[in-house]
């Protein structure tokens, strides 16, 4: 394993090959993967901190937002750059930008600065979470992917969980800039793992790699608008007001910018092929769902939690937390069904699964047992688990290595696109709920007022409440069923499958 092999074809190349310690760079992978999953939520609770100390509380909400928009659009970017120049360079050039970004945020010395410093954050994270998918690819047969990316999606659930109670432990009792500041020692280690022992195999030569800046440019141009969108769209504006029409009318005009020059680029940041390809096509839109339907219970359970069944915030935390136990179990055992069935059956199985478990939300009882919407989040992580990673697998088994970065990155960028029009749909199906049970007078914003005055959430409040998160979760399992017939009716039965000879 320490000796770099021969320049073999991208289809064939050892999956293992590249690397001359693999438990250090799988290492290095987890600890990166962990910085891109704490730096998503790790700041939420120590927004009033941020906020008392530099203001800004009007436009706070981008300290989120603009992360999400540059980790979105530099998804395929980076995925592109990655089958050009390699997995190694693309991940050190994001490890250090991201703590260059994360060092910036420390020092930070209002809030505008510290959105601009946590979109350069945005810019590296977006490296690491593709570029680490992609790299489990190589380093591991298909047979042995599902223990590499078990062990990925436990960092990832664990870290979604740990982040906001880290978030808060520091702010408490050292100062929320070392939020940020921890992010330089983890990100250290992984970084120095990968320079010393990450060694990608030779590959055939080829002649000096054109790439496409244009489509780049374009590409981030276009996604940052329409997420923007989306994002503010109904929160900062209304949605027929200017500011959405403008943005919204940009975007179509970039998006035919973008579909002109990748059509005329040599080596286009999206090749066409990602959506003339059954097998890639089908995957990216049934994730594209999976990240609409996860926006109902990570976005609206807490506070389901806290109004409808009067819970604490830690109390609340956990009725979701309870997804991640099962999610990575569920996708570890996973490889044992899709041997037998294959791996459109087997993710078919978990959506329909999930599309029943979402549907019984709404049938809980008023205002119910803590426990009964915890037992529907275990299982629904069980369902999602069969459901994501054999997709995630057999996309990634269908091409070679010079595809792969891409193939990759087009799936999490469907998914994290997904999540944001979820954000912005289902918020405006809850606050338009809530305004017809309230007499236009309630919204979300109305809602987390409520839960922090003495008296909590009134009875018509709660009511509300409940009503709004069962339509949200009804839309929820309606995506649920678009993946399942876009599984059906889009995906091949078979996935045509790569052979390495690990394999």
């Amino acid at each position: 394993m320490g000796r770099t092999r021969p320049a073999i074809p991208d289809a064939a190349q050892g999956p293992a090959a590249g690397t001359d310690k693999r438990g250090a760079v799988v290492a290095a992978l987890m600890l990166s993967m962990a910085l891109a999953a704490l730096d998503a939520t790790i700041v939420s609770t120590a927004v009033p901190q941020i906020v008392g100390d530099l203001g800004g509380f009007s436009v706070f909400s981008w300290l989120f937002s603009g992360y999400l928009l540059a980790v979105t659009v530099m998804l395929p970017v980076y995925g592109k750059l990655s089958d050009t120049f390699g997995r190694k360079p693309v991940l050190i050039a994001g490890s250090v930008l991201f703590m260059v970004g994360s060092l910036l945020c420390a020092t930070a010395w209002n809030m505008a600065a510290l959105i601009a410093f946590r979109v350069v954050q945005g810019l590296g994270g977006g490296a690491l979470q593709g570029t680490v998918q992609t790299l489990a690819a190589d380093l591991y047969p298909l047979k042995e992917r599902p223990k590499i990316q078990a062990k990925l999606s436990t960092v990832w659930a664990t870290s979604a969980v740990a982040g906001p109670a880290l978030g808060g432990v520091l702010a408490a009792y050292a100062d929320w800039r070392w939020i940020f500041l921890i992010n330089l020692p983890i990100g250290a280690v992984a970084l120095w793992l990968i320079v010393r022992h990450l060694h990608e195999p030779r590959r055939e030569p080829v002649p000096r790699p054109r790439v496409d800046w244009a489509g780049a440019l374009a590409v981030f141009a276009c996604g940052g608008v329409l997420l923007t969108a989306l994002v503010q769209g109904g929160v900062a504006w209304g949605w027929l007001s200017p500011p959405s029409t403008a943005l919204l009318g940009t975007g179509v005009v970039l998006i035919v910018a973008v579909v002109v020059i990748e059509r005329r680029a040599a080596e286009p940041i999206i090749p066409g092929w990602v959506w003339r390809r059954r097998t890639i096509a089908a995957v990216n839109l049934a994730c594209g769902a999976l990240g609409l339907l996860m926006v109902a219970p990570t976005v609206f359970l807490p506070t389901y939690a806290q109004a409808v069944l009067g819970l604490g915030p830690i109390a609340a935390g956990f009725v979701l937390s309870v997804w991640t136990l099962s999610w990575p179990l569920s996708a570890a055992l996973s490889q044992h069904v899709y041997r037998r069935i294959g791996f459109r059956n087997t993710a078919m199985i978990g959506i329909g699964t999930a599309t029943v478990i979402l549907l019984a939300f709404p049938f809980l009882p008023y205002p119910g047992e803590p426990w009964q919407p915890a037992l529907l989040m275990l299982l629904l992580g069980g369902a999602l688990g069969l459901f994501q990673l054999p997709l995630l697998v057999g996309v990634q088994s269908t091409v070679g290595w010079a595809e792969r970065g891409t193939t990759t990155a087009s799936v999490l960028f469907c998914r994290q696109t997904g999540q944001t029009l979820g954000a912005a749909l289902f918020g405006a199906v809850a606050n338009g709920v809530l305004a017809a049970r309230l007499g236009g007078a309630g919204d979300l914003d109305a809602v987390t007022r409520a839960l922090d005055e003495p008296g909590g959430a009134s009875e018509e409040l709660r009511r509300a409440v409940a009503a709004a998160v069962h339509s949200v979760y009804f839309g929820a399992a309606c995506a649920a069923g678009i993946a399942f017939l876009v599984l059906l009716l889009v995906a091949p039965r078979r996935f045509p499958v790569i052979k390495t000879p690990e394999d």
